[in-house]
């Protein structure tokens, strides 16, 4: 927690999250509890969640708009820069006491277009260096309606996993899984809609297609599925009230409406930002670690706002992607815990990771990236590759 959440670029938030000055969320940073606000001047900041009097946490509330943090328990206030405000009875503490050095810890922020992630290493490079090629991906990721902005909708889908975090990091890369562990969802949708539905590539011999993992440097893995999607909307998931939705989007936007369905389904692109950040269709899933075999993981929807985009448009992704947290996520749960449990057995120490390892198949691909087939177990050695050298080099700096 302290070594790979403290030590790297880890995303804590939105800006969406925050659309005015002086708003704020409450997140975590590995198990420290933060806090993320917008001041006045709409710069973001990253603050400990821990009075610098006893330690009680400042802010008990998810999210809200305040310029000054007070702890319940004897008063102390805070700016949402983090610095110490006012101290009742301050004159009790004799002329020694300088407020100018009890200010709350703060976080090294840097955010690219609207995630804002937040570190207490002060030798990492900027946030833009740090993503190397995710930077690139992220733009094509947002830029599929151009000029649209990217908002995260009210409210989350939440599971909790009785399994390590980096359960859930190794299987947002893994394109060996899907055809297996996803087979029920997978047969259903094809037996009731028919061929070319949404992930039907995942039967079969994967290794055959056109998908391909990629190390995107730094911990950063990308699956790219793009190349397996002919038209977007024809091979989305069905929607419980499709149709009128469609007939409604192409009424309105008569030449534009392809384009339009098209941003409905998802992207065909994982982008996986380590150590917690997934980037998944259209939705973002982050990684709440609790302990070494309890995990929280939450999925944000997004929505894309622009004038040129009919509300229905944003209906009909809401839609889909209630569609694989609630359908395919519990497969993945339930493997991540067997995971844990096998895990656990001391005796047996190692486990295979070797796919493709050394059959040839792995080339530099586009933007410089080692890239292999989808089934590469690549994106595994890329994941433990990061993990070791924060392990090893710890966590830099402090919090001021």
């Amino acid at each position: 927690m302290s070594r790979v959440f403290g030590g790297t670029w880890t995303y804590l938030a939105h800006a969406s999250e925050l659309p005015k000055p002086n708003d704020f969320v409450r997140k975590k940073l590995g198990l420290r509890p933060v806090i993320i606000t917008r001041d006045r001047e709409g710069k973001f900041h990253g603050l400990l969640n821990r009075c610098t009097h006893r330690g009680a946490t400042i802010c008990r509330q998810d999210e809200g708009n305040a310029r000054r943090f007070t702890c319940p328990y004897h008063n102390w206030s805070f700016t949402n820069t983090g610095e110490l405000a006012a101290v009742p009875l301050e004159e009790g503490y004799g002329p020694s006491f300088k407020k100018e050095e009890l200010g709350l810890g703060k976080l090294r922020v840097e955010s690219y277009r609207g995630f804002i992630f937040g570190t207490l290493n002060k030798e990492l490079p900027d946030l833009k260096t740090h993503l190397g090629p995710s930077a690139e991906l992220l733009d094509e990721w947002l830029d599929r309606w151009p000029g649209a902005e990217l908002q995260l909708r009210r409210g989350q889908t939440r599971f909790t996993c009785a399994g390590n975090w980096k359960l859930i990091y190794d299987n947002a890369a893994d394109g060996y899984h899907p055809g297996y562990s996803h087979a029920s969802l997978l047969r259903m949708r094809k037996d009731r809609y028919g061929g070319g539905v949404d992930m039907q590539w995942a039967l079969g011999n994967v290794d055959e297609g056109l998908q391909t993992v990629s190390d995107c440097g730094n911990g950063g893995t990308f699956i790219d599925q793009r190349a397996e999607i002919i038209r977007y909307w024809d091979q989305s998931a069905p929607m419980p009230g499709e149709g009128p939705y469609a007939r409604i989007i192409s009424e309105k936007m008569g030449d534009k409406a392809d384009a339009a369905l098209d941003v409905v389904m998802g992207s065909g692109m994982n982008i996986n930002i380590f150590p917690n950040l997934l980037i998944i269709g259209n939705q973002i899933q982050v990684i709440e670690p609790q302990s070494v075999n309890k995990t929280n993981i939450n999925w944000y929807a997004t929505a894309l706002v622009a004038d040129d985009l009919p509300d229905e448009v944003n209906s009909l992704r809401m839609r889909l992607q209630e569609d694989f947290p609630s359908f395919g996520e519990p497969d993945d749960l339930a493997n991540f815990e067997e995971c844990q449990a096998g895990l656990e057995i001391e005796e047996v120490e190692w486990i295979q990771t070797g796919r493709h390892m050394d059959t040839g198949k792995e080339y530099i691909g586009a933007k410089g990236m080692l890239s292999g087939p989808v089934s590469d177990e690549l994106p595994l050695r890329v994941f433990w590759k990061e993990w070791q050298k924060r392990i090893e080099q710890g966590n830099t700096g402090g919090t001021k």
